[in-house]
């Protein structure tokens, strides 16, 4: 659908203006949204993964934040060609997208990612079972193993590890993949997390994980080095599940992660038009901007006429769209940021397309060409 004149300079106002987490600053409010790919074999980072994302550095984007990558745990991994965060090949990889980024002037974070109870029966490496709260499936059922709490400090290290070096090879922040059913959300939500220790139980207990791994990473890296969660409601293949019932629940899970030294929240929705409680307009980022004063991005479906369906039914074509929608609930404060996945994979230019008022121009997303998307 085509923008008016107006929406047009509103677009250029209120998504390219500069924002500064930590000591980095943003040049527009326009993040790309980590989207998994599998095109790492052996879990390396090649060449046509540094120029993906450096094309889309050039076409606008404020931020990166790649697809998650795996820490140095060997649960942590489930799927064939998906980049690791260790190994010297895997980083040496990871250095050259970062080089490349810089040189096409964007800036750019790594997804830190634990599948936890994700992980599915034959995953790699073989042999190796998911690991979770409690041993409880997303489906409820038992599965996998319990982590004891040598299994949980040895994982809080691996993030902090990871997040070290992150810094060190030249990235400009990290994001911790809290959301859609992984490791951390599995602490989170009490349907995964079954525990009666201090890891378990109330609101805030159920946080002490993630706040544990914040409070690592960020005692592992500069002050300013901005550290971002992702969190969510929905799971994989599990739309209507929930972390926190009420926005007092929701304070309760977020206010110990912000204390620990979260930057930015993310806050991973489906559809970012939806009001995530009732008696209020606000979306979950909404919420979480209000509820601890950090820093927000919104995510959901953004630039396209079809609402993400989930990773493993993903639609399979959408039309580009506009954005009046999203622009009323940025010039209202909402949110600061405006995470895009699905219509910046189409189309590498859709953020300076969006800056410039020529969205009629966009590359509709279409699943079938993905595969020559580089």
């Amino acid at each position: 659908m085509a923008m008016t004149t107006y929406e047009d300079s509103r677009a250029a106002q209120l998504l390219g203006r500069p924002f500064t987490i930590g000591d980095l600053t943003l040049r527009n409010r326009i993040a790309m949204a980590p989207v998994t790919r599998c095109f790492s074999p052996g879990g390396v980072p090649g060449e046509n993964v540094a120029a993906y994302y450096a094309r889309r550095a050039a076409g606008g984007a404020g931020l990166i934040v790649t697809e998650g990558t795996f820490i140095d745990r060997a649960a942590a991994a489930a799927y064939h060609d998906v980049p690791h965060f260790y190994g010297a090949d895997a980083l040496a990889g990871w250095a050259r997208v970062v080089d490349e980024v810089h040189r096409a002037g964007g800036r750019i974070m790594p997804q830190l990612w634990h599948t936890g109870m994700s992980r599915e029966p034959g995953s790699l490496p073989a042999g190796v079972p998911a690991e979770g709260p409690s041993g409880v499936g997303l489906d409820g059922r038992p599965y996998g193993s319990a982590m004891t709490l040598r299994d949980i400090d040895e994982v809080i290290r691996a993030f902090a590890e990871a997040a070290a070096t992150a810094e060190r090879i030249g990235f400009d922040g990290i994001e911790l993949h809290g959301a859609h059913g992984y490791l951390i959300d599995n602490y989170l939500w009490a349907d995964t997390n079954r525990r009666t220790d201090d890891y378990g139980g109330a609101p805030a207990s159920r946080a002490r994980f993630a706040a544990e791994i914040v409070a690592a990473v960020r005692a592992a890296v500069s002050p300013g080095f901005p550290v971002v969660l992702r969190f969510s409601q929905w799971k994989t293949d599990y739309y209507q599940a929930r972390i926190a019932e009420t926005p007092e629940e929701l304070e309760q899970l977020l206010t110990p992660l912000a204390a620990a030294g979260v930057d930015a929240f993310h806050a991973s929705t489906r559809r970012y038009w939806l009001p995530e409680f009732e008696g209020s307009g606000l979306n979950l980022a909404g919420w979480a901007k209000k509820l601890t004063g950090k820093a927000v991005m919104t995510v959901g479906s953004v630039g396209l006429d079809k609402e993400f369906s989930g990773p493993r039914s993903r639609t399979q074509q959408s039309g580009a769209t506009g954005i009046d929608l999203l622009l009323d609930r940025l010039e209202r404060d909402e949110f600061d940021l405006v995470a895009v996945a699905r219509a910046i994979v189409a189309d590498p230019n859709w953020p300076d397309k969006a800056l410039s008022g020529r969205l009629g121009e966009a590359v509709p997303y279409d699943a079938a060409r993905l595969g020559s998307l580089v």
